[in-house]
Protein backbone atom coordinates (compact mmCIF):
# COMPACT_ATOMS: atom_id res chain seq x y z
CA UNK A 1 0.00 0.00 0.00
CA UNK A 2 2.86 2.35 0.88
CA UNK A 3 4.59 1.65 -2.44
CA UNK A 4 1.29 2.30 -4.25
CA UNK A 5 1.03 5.78 -2.70
CA UNK A 6 4.70 6.53 -3.55
CA UNK A 7 4.21 5.45 -7.19
CA UNK A 8 1.02 7.47 -7.72
CA UNK A 9 2.46 10.51 -5.88
CA UNK A 10 5.65 10.52 -7.96
CA UNK A 11 3.70 9.91 -11.19
CA UNK A 12 1.35 12.82 -10.43
CA UNK A 13 4.30 15.13 -9.61
CA UNK A 14 6.30 14.15 -12.72
CA UNK A 15 3.14 14.24 -14.89
CA UNK A 16 2.47 17.78 -13.68
CA UNK A 17 6.13 18.69 -14.41
CA UNK A 18 5.84 17.25 -17.93
CA UNK A 19 2.53 19.07 -18.50
CA UNK A 20 4.22 22.27 -17.29
CA UNK A 21 6.93 21.68 -19.92
CA UNK A 22 4.28 21.20 -22.62
CA UNK A 23 2.73 24.52 -21.59
CA UNK A 24 6.08 26.30 -21.58
CA UNK A 25 7.14 24.94 -24.97
CA UNK A 26 4.33 23.48 -27.07
CA UNK A 27 1.49 25.77 -26.04
CA UNK A 28 3.82 28.69 -26.53
CA UNK A 29 4.11 27.43 -30.13
CA UNK A 30 0.35 27.21 -30.45
CA UNK A 31 -0.15 30.78 -29.20
CA UNK A 32 2.94 32.29 -30.84
CA UNK A 33 1.27 33.14 -34.15
CA UNK A 34 -1.52 35.04 -32.36
CA UNK A 35 0.98 37.02 -30.26
CA UNK A 36 3.49 37.49 -33.09
CA UNK A 37 0.80 38.92 -35.39
CA UNK A 38 -0.39 41.22 -32.54
CA UNK A 39 -3.93 39.78 -32.71
CA UNK A 40 -3.67 38.89 -29.01
CA UNK A 41 -1.52 40.19 -26.16
CA UNK A 42 0.43 37.68 -24.04
CA UNK A 43 -2.18 37.95 -21.24
CA UNK A 44 -5.07 37.36 -23.66
CA UNK A 45 -3.23 34.38 -25.21
CA UNK A 46 -2.77 32.83 -21.76
CA UNK A 47 -6.49 33.29 -21.02
CA UNK A 48 -7.52 31.69 -24.34
CA UNK A 49 -5.08 28.83 -23.76
CA UNK A 50 -6.27 28.31 -20.20
CA UNK A 51 -9.89 27.77 -21.29
CA UNK A 52 -9.47 25.92 -24.61
CA UNK A 53 -6.37 23.82 -23.81
CA UNK A 54 -8.18 22.56 -20.72
CA UNK A 55 -11.37 21.79 -22.69
CA UNK A 56 -9.38 20.05 -25.45
CA UNK A 57 -7.52 17.92 -22.91
CA UNK A 58 -10.61 16.92 -20.93
CA UNK A 59 -13.10 16.50 -23.81
CA UNK A 60 -10.97 15.11 -26.62
CA UNK A 61 -7.70 13.95 -25.04
CA UNK A 62 -8.58 10.28 -24.66
CA UNK A 63 -7.88 8.81 -28.14
CA UNK A 64 -4.26 9.89 -28.38
CA UNK A 65 -3.55 9.04 -24.75
CA UNK A 66 -4.13 5.37 -25.44
CA UNK A 67 -1.56 5.43 -28.29
CA UNK A 68 1.18 6.91 -26.13
CA UNK A 69 0.34 4.68 -23.18
CA UNK A 70 0.16 1.26 -24.76
CA UNK A 71 1.18 1.56 -28.39
CA UNK A 72 4.97 1.83 -28.09
CA UNK A 73 5.88 -0.82 -25.50
CA UNK A 74 4.79 -4.48 -25.70
CA UNK A 75 2.73 -4.88 -22.52
CA UNK A 76 2.90 -8.72 -22.66
CA UNK A 77 6.65 -8.71 -22.00
CA UNK A 78 6.07 -6.82 -18.75
CA UNK A 79 3.30 -9.02 -17.34
CA UNK A 80 5.71 -10.73 -14.93
CA UNK A 81 7.40 -7.54 -13.73
CA UNK A 82 4.92 -4.63 -13.72
CA UNK A 83 7.25 -2.56 -11.53
CA UNK A 84 9.59 -2.15 -14.53
CA UNK A 85 6.81 -0.33 -16.40
CA UNK A 86 6.32 1.95 -13.39
CA UNK A 87 10.04 2.80 -13.18
CA UNK A 88 10.17 3.32 -16.92
CA UNK A 89 7.14 5.59 -17.15
CA UNK A 90 8.33 7.67 -14.16
CA UNK A 91 11.76 7.96 -15.81
CA UNK A 92 10.15 8.93 -19.14
CA UNK A 93 8.06 11.70 -17.58
CA UNK A 94 11.00 13.14 -15.63
CA UNK A 95 13.35 12.88 -18.63
CA UNK A 96 10.94 14.54 -21.07
CA UNK A 97 10.06 17.25 -18.54
CA UNK A 98 13.75 17.99 -17.89
CA UNK A 99 14.55 18.28 -21.61
CA UNK A 100 11.54 20.60 -22.14
CA UNK A 101 12.76 22.82 -19.28
CA UNK A 102 16.20 23.11 -20.94
CA UNK A 103 14.73 23.73 -24.44
CA UNK A 104 12.15 26.27 -23.23
CA UNK A 105 14.82 28.23 -21.35
CA UNK A 106 16.86 28.39 -24.60
CA UNK A 107 13.78 29.40 -26.63
CA UNK A 108 13.91 26.23 -28.77
CA UNK A 109 10.49 25.10 -30.05
CA UNK A 110 11.04 21.34 -29.66
CA UNK A 111 8.49 18.56 -29.85
CA UNK A 112 6.98 17.27 -26.62
CA UNK A 113 5.83 14.22 -28.60
CA UNK A 114 9.43 13.61 -29.66
CA UNK A 115 10.56 14.03 -26.06
CA UNK A 116 8.19 11.48 -24.52
CA UNK A 117 8.38 8.94 -27.38
CA UNK A 118 12.22 9.13 -27.32
CA UNK A 119 12.17 8.67 -23.53
CA UNK A 120 9.81 5.66 -23.62
CA UNK A 121 11.77 3.99 -26.45
CA UNK A 122 15.04 4.62 -24.54
CA UNK A 123 13.91 3.03 -21.27
CA UNK A 124 12.16 0.11 -23.00
CA UNK A 125 15.11 -0.74 -25.28
CA UNK A 126 17.69 -0.67 -22.46
CA UNK A 127 15.63 -1.59 -19.40
CA UNK A 128 13.58 -4.44 -20.92
CA UNK A 129 15.11 -5.28 -24.31
CA UNK A 130 14.97 -4.14 -27.92
CA UNK A 131 12.12 -6.59 -28.60
CA UNK A 132 9.93 -4.73 -26.07
CA UNK A 133 9.65 -1.73 -28.41
CA UNK A 134 6.95 -1.95 -31.07
CA UNK A 135 9.16 -0.56 -33.82
CA UNK A 136 6.36 -0.55 -36.43
CA UNK A 137 4.31 1.72 -34.15
CA UNK A 138 7.35 3.96 -33.61
CA UNK A 139 7.84 4.03 -37.40
CA UNK A 140 4.23 5.21 -37.88
CA UNK A 141 4.76 8.02 -35.35
CA UNK A 142 8.07 9.04 -36.96
CA UNK A 143 6.38 9.12 -40.39
CA UNK A 144 3.72 11.45 -38.94
CA UNK A 145 6.49 13.89 -37.96
CA UNK A 146 7.35 14.27 -41.63
CA UNK A 147 3.80 14.17 -42.96
CA UNK A 148 2.27 16.63 -40.44
CA UNK A 149 4.50 19.68 -41.16
CA UNK A 150 4.24 19.06 -44.92
CA UNK A 151 0.44 18.75 -44.70
CA UNK A 152 0.08 21.84 -42.49
CA UNK A 153 2.52 23.81 -44.67
CA UNK A 154 0.56 22.90 -47.82
CA UNK A 155 -2.84 23.81 -46.26
CA UNK A 156 -1.40 27.10 -44.89
CA UNK A 157 0.07 27.94 -48.31
CA UNK A 158 -3.33 27.37 -49.98
CA UNK A 159 -5.21 29.31 -47.27
CA UNK A 160 -2.95 32.33 -47.57
CA UNK A 161 -3.14 32.18 -51.37
CA UNK A 162 -6.95 32.23 -51.01
CA UNK A 163 -6.64 35.35 -48.79
CA UNK A 164 -4.50 37.05 -51.46
CA UNK A 165 -6.90 36.03 -54.23
CA UNK A 166 -10.18 36.80 -52.43
CA UNK A 167 -9.17 39.88 -50.38
CA UNK A 168 -5.74 41.49 -50.55
CA UNK A 169 -5.32 41.75 -54.33
CA UNK A 170 -8.61 43.64 -54.88
CA UNK A 171 -9.27 47.37 -55.22
CA UNK A 172 -11.36 47.50 -52.05
CA UNK A 173 -9.74 44.90 -49.74
CA UNK A 174 -11.64 46.11 -46.65
CA UNK A 175 -15.05 45.43 -48.21
CA UNK A 176 -13.80 42.04 -49.42
CA UNK A 177 -12.41 41.23 -45.94
CA UNK A 178 -15.75 42.06 -44.30
CA UNK A 179 -17.46 39.74 -46.79
CA UNK A 180 -15.08 36.76 -46.66
CA UNK A 181 -13.68 36.71 -43.09
CA UNK A 182 -17.03 35.49 -41.62
CA UNK A 183 -16.82 32.57 -44.10
CA UNK A 184 -13.35 31.69 -42.80
CA UNK A 185 -14.69 31.99 -39.23
CA UNK A 186 -17.48 29.53 -40.12
CA UNK A 187 -15.02 26.93 -41.44
CA UNK A 188 -12.70 27.28 -38.43
CA UNK A 189 -15.59 26.98 -35.96
CA UNK A 190 -17.18 24.09 -37.90
CA UNK A 191 -13.98 22.02 -37.93
CA UNK A 192 -13.33 22.31 -34.20
CA UNK A 193 -16.99 21.95 -33.19
CA UNK A 194 -17.46 18.81 -35.27
CA UNK A 195 -14.40 17.13 -33.76
CA UNK A 196 -15.50 18.07 -30.25
CA UNK A 197 -18.93 16.52 -30.84
CA UNK A 198 -17.69 13.37 -32.62
CA UNK A 199 -14.70 12.67 -30.35
CA UNK A 200 -15.05 14.65 -27.15
CA UNK A 201 -18.62 14.00 -26.07
CA UNK A 202 -17.98 10.24 -25.91
CA UNK A 203 -15.69 10.88 -22.93
CA UNK A 204 -18.49 12.61 -21.03
CA UNK A 205 -21.03 9.92 -21.90
CA UNK A 206 -23.07 11.68 -24.62
CA UNK A 207 -23.78 9.85 -27.88
CA UNK A 208 -25.04 11.85 -30.89
CA UNK A 209 -25.59 10.38 -34.37
CA UNK A 210 -23.25 11.45 -37.17
CA UNK A 211 -26.04 13.29 -39.04
CA UNK A 212 -27.09 15.20 -35.91
CA UNK A 213 -23.43 15.94 -35.16
CA UNK A 214 -22.98 17.64 -38.54
CA UNK A 215 -26.23 19.59 -38.15
CA UNK A 216 -25.25 20.74 -34.65
CA UNK A 217 -21.76 21.72 -35.83
CA UNK A 218 -23.24 23.77 -38.70
CA UNK A 219 -25.65 25.51 -36.31
CA UNK A 220 -22.94 26.37 -33.76
CA UNK A 221 -20.45 27.48 -36.45
CA UNK A 222 -23.14 29.70 -38.03
CA UNK A 223 -23.75 31.33 -34.65
CA UNK A 224 -20.03 31.94 -34.08
CA UNK A 225 -19.67 33.35 -37.63
CA UNK A 226 -22.63 35.68 -37.00
CA UNK A 227 -21.03 37.00 -33.79
CA UNK A 228 -17.73 37.45 -35.68
CA UNK A 229 -19.53 39.30 -38.49
CA UNK A 230 -21.14 41.64 -35.94
CA UNK A 231 -17.74 42.62 -34.49
CA UNK A 232 -16.26 42.97 -37.98
CA UNK A 233 -19.02 45.44 -38.99
CA UNK A 234 -18.02 47.68 -36.06
CA UNK A 235 -14.49 48.12 -37.47
CA UNK A 236 -14.13 51.51 -39.19
CA UNK A 237 -11.23 52.56 -41.47
CA UNK A 238 -8.40 54.54 -39.83
CA UNK A 239 -6.99 56.84 -42.58
CA UNK A 240 -3.98 57.89 -40.51
CA UNK A 241 -2.93 54.29 -39.77
CA UNK A 242 -3.66 53.32 -43.39
CA UNK A 243 -0.95 55.77 -44.55
CA UNK A 244 1.63 54.00 -42.41
CA UNK A 245 0.43 50.48 -43.26
CA UNK A 246 -1.74 49.98 -46.35
CA UNK A 247 -3.73 47.00 -44.99
CA UNK A 248 -4.04 48.22 -41.39
CA UNK A 249 -7.87 48.06 -41.18
CA UNK A 250 -8.04 44.85 -43.23
CA UNK A 251 -5.63 43.20 -40.77
CA UNK A 252 -7.85 44.36 -37.88
CA UNK A 253 -10.71 42.45 -39.54
CA UNK A 254 -8.48 39.39 -39.76
CA UNK A 255 -7.64 39.95 -36.09
CA UNK A 256 -11.23 38.93 -35.22
CA UNK A 257 -10.71 35.70 -37.19
CA UNK A 258 -7.35 35.19 -35.47
CA UNK A 259 -9.08 35.03 -32.08
CA UNK A 260 -11.30 32.18 -33.39
CA UNK A 261 -8.33 30.27 -34.84
CA UNK A 262 -6.34 30.81 -31.62
CA UNK A 263 -9.19 29.12 -29.71
CA UNK A 264 -9.22 26.32 -32.32
CA UNK A 265 -5.46 25.86 -32.07
CA UNK A 266 -5.53 25.73 -28.26
CA UNK A 267 -8.34 23.15 -28.30
CA UNK A 268 -6.57 21.05 -30.95
CA UNK A 269 -3.33 21.19 -29.01
CA UNK A 270 -4.94 20.24 -25.71
CA UNK A 271 -6.67 17.26 -27.35
CA UNK A 272 -3.45 15.94 -28.89
CA UNK A 273 -0.56 16.81 -26.61
CA UNK A 274 -2.04 16.29 -23.15
CA UNK A 275 -1.44 12.59 -23.93
CA UNK A 276 2.31 13.17 -23.71
CA UNK A 277 2.02 14.01 -20.02
CA UNK A 278 -0.89 11.86 -18.88
CA UNK A 279 -0.30 8.69 -20.95
CA UNK A 280 2.63 7.52 -18.79
CA UNK A 281 0.87 8.85 -15.65
CA UNK A 282 -2.25 6.82 -16.47
CA UNK A 283 -0.10 3.70 -16.99
CA UNK A 284 1.51 4.11 -13.53
CA UNK A 285 -1.87 4.72 -11.84
CA UNK A 286 -3.27 1.59 -13.53
CA UNK A 287 -0.36 -0.64 -12.42
CA UNK A 288 -0.38 0.81 -8.89
CA UNK A 289 -4.10 0.05 -8.47
CA UNK A 290 -4.23 -3.40 -10.11
CA UNK A 291 -0.68 -4.68 -9.69
CA UNK A 292 -0.76 -5.85 -13.31
CA UNK A 293 0.15 -4.47 -16.74
CA UNK A 294 -2.88 -4.12 -18.98
CA UNK A 295 -3.06 -2.81 -22.54
CA UNK A 296 -6.40 -1.17 -21.69
CA UNK A 297 -6.95 0.82 -18.53
CA UNK A 298 -9.50 3.41 -17.52
CA UNK A 299 -8.45 7.05 -17.70
CA UNK A 300 -9.49 8.82 -14.48
CA UNK A 301 -10.86 12.34 -15.01
CA UNK A 302 -8.46 13.78 -12.39
CA UNK A 303 -5.54 12.65 -14.59
CA UNK A 304 -6.90 14.59 -17.60
CA UNK A 305 -7.56 17.61 -15.39
CA UNK A 306 -4.04 17.49 -13.89
CA UNK A 307 -2.61 17.51 -17.42
CA UNK A 308 -4.77 20.44 -18.48
CA UNK A 309 -3.86 22.41 -15.36
CA UNK A 310 -0.11 21.82 -15.74
CA UNK A 311 -0.19 22.97 -19.37
CA UNK A 312 -1.82 26.29 -18.45
CA UNK A 313 0.64 26.97 -15.60
CA UNK A 314 3.60 26.25 -17.90
CA UNK A 315 2.45 28.72 -20.55
CA UNK A 316 1.73 31.45 -18.00
CA UNK A 317 5.03 31.10 -16.16
CA UNK A 318 7.60 30.28 -18.88
CA UNK A 319 6.05 30.43 -22.36
CA UNK A 320 7.44 33.80 -23.45
CA UNK A 321 10.82 32.44 -24.66
CA UNK A 322 9.41 30.09 -27.33
CA UNK A 323 6.67 32.57 -28.31
CA UNK A 324 9.44 34.99 -29.35
CA UNK A 325 11.10 32.39 -31.62
CA UNK A 326 8.01 31.12 -33.46
CA UNK A 327 5.91 34.29 -33.42
CA UNK A 328 8.51 36.82 -34.47
CA UNK A 329 11.77 35.30 -35.72
CA UNK A 330 10.91 32.75 -38.47
CA UNK A 331 8.90 35.11 -40.70
CA UNK A 332 7.01 38.37 -40.20
CA UNK A 333 3.44 37.56 -39.26
CA UNK A 334 0.27 39.62 -39.64
CA UNK A 335 -3.25 38.48 -38.64
CA UNK A 336 -4.04 37.38 -42.21
CA UNK A 337 -0.85 35.25 -42.33
CA UNK A 338 -1.13 34.04 -38.75
CA UNK A 339 -4.72 32.88 -39.27
CA UNK A 340 -3.67 30.76 -42.27
CA UNK A 341 -0.88 29.14 -40.22
CA UNK A 342 -3.06 28.51 -37.17
CA UNK A 343 -6.09 27.14 -39.01
CA UNK A 344 -3.88 24.85 -41.13
CA UNK A 345 -2.06 23.54 -38.06
CA UNK A 346 -5.27 23.12 -36.03
CA UNK A 347 -6.96 21.20 -38.87
CA UNK A 348 -3.95 18.88 -39.26
CA UNK A 349 -3.71 18.23 -35.50
CA UNK A 350 -7.45 17.66 -35.10
CA UNK A 351 -7.47 15.07 -37.92
CA UNK A 352 -4.47 13.34 -36.33
CA UNK A 353 -6.10 13.38 -32.87
CA UNK A 354 -9.22 11.80 -34.33
CA UNK A 355 -7.15 8.91 -35.73
CA UNK A 356 -5.16 8.50 -32.50
CA UNK A 357 -1.84 9.52 -34.07
CA UNK A 358 0.33 11.62 -31.74
CA UNK A 359 1.70 14.18 -34.19
CA UNK A 360 3.97 16.99 -33.09
CA UNK A 361 2.23 20.34 -32.65
CA UNK A 362 5.62 22.03 -32.96
CA UNK A 363 6.41 20.43 -36.31
CA UNK A 364 2.89 21.08 -37.55
CA UNK A 365 2.84 24.76 -36.59
CA UNK A 366 6.39 25.51 -37.75
CA UNK A 367 5.50 23.77 -41.03
CA UNK A 368 2.41 25.97 -41.33
CA UNK A 369 4.39 29.17 -40.59
CA UNK A 370 6.93 28.15 -43.25
CA UNK A 371 4.04 27.51 -45.69
CA UNK A 372 2.75 31.05 -45.13
CA UNK A 373 6.28 32.43 -45.51
CA UNK A 374 6.80 30.54 -48.79
CA UNK A 375 3.55 32.00 -50.15
CA UNK A 376 5.43 35.33 -50.06
CA UNK A 377 8.73 33.93 -51.39
CA UNK A 378 11.72 32.17 -49.78
CA UNK A 379 13.33 35.53 -48.88
CA UNK A 380 10.47 36.13 -46.40
CA UNK A 381 11.85 33.34 -44.15
CA UNK A 382 14.84 33.66 -41.78
CA UNK A 383 16.63 30.43 -42.73
CA UNK A 384 19.16 30.70 -39.85
CA UNK A 385 16.34 30.52 -37.28
CA UNK A 386 14.78 27.60 -39.18
CA UNK A 387 18.15 25.76 -39.18
CA UNK A 388 18.46 26.18 -35.38
CA UNK A 389 14.90 24.88 -34.93
CA UNK A 390 15.62 21.80 -37.08
CA UNK A 391 18.80 21.01 -35.10
CA UNK A 392 16.87 21.19 -31.81
CA UNK A 393 14.30 18.75 -33.28
CA UNK A 394 17.02 16.23 -34.23
CA UNK A 395 18.63 16.39 -30.76
CA UNK A 396 15.33 15.90 -28.88
CA UNK A 397 14.83 12.13 -29.35
CA UNK A 398 18.35 11.06 -28.24
CA UNK A 399 18.26 13.60 -25.38
CA UNK A 400 14.94 12.18 -24.12
CA UNK A 401 16.21 8.60 -24.49
CA UNK A 402 19.53 9.18 -22.65
CA UNK A 403 17.89 11.03 -19.75
CA UNK A 404 15.19 8.34 -19.44
CA UNK A 405 17.80 5.55 -19.31
CA UNK A 406 19.69 7.37 -16.51
CA UNK A 407 16.53 8.04 -14.46
CA UNK A 408 15.28 4.45 -15.06
CA UNK A 409 18.33 2.91 -13.38
CA UNK A 410 18.14 5.44 -10.53
CA UNK A 411 14.46 4.57 -9.85
CA UNK A 412 15.17 0.85 -10.20
CA UNK A 413 17.79 1.02 -7.45
CA UNK A 414 16.00 3.45 -5.13
CA UNK A 415 12.24 2.74 -5.28
CA UNK A 416 10.54 -0.18 -3.44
Amino acid sequence: MEAQIVYIGLAAAFGLFMAWGIGANDVANAMATSVGSKALTIKQAILVAAVFEFLGAVLAGGAVTSTIRKGIVDADLLSGSPELLVYGMLASLLAAGTWLLIASHRGWPVSTTHSIVGAIVGFAAVGIGMEAVKWDQVGTIVASWVVSPLTAGFIAFLLYQSVLWLVLQHEDPLARAKRWVPVYIFFAAFTITLVTILKGLKHVGLEISVRDSYLLAVAIATGIAAVGAYFIRQIEPDPKAEKEQHFHTVERVFGVLMVITACSMAFAHGSNDVANAIGPLAAVVSVAHTGAVSAQSALPLWVLMLGGMGIVIGLASFGRHVIATVGRKITQLTPSRGFAAELAAATTIVIASGTGLPVSTTHTLVGAVLGVGLARGIEAIDLRVVARVFVSWVVTIPAGAILAILFFFVFKSVLP
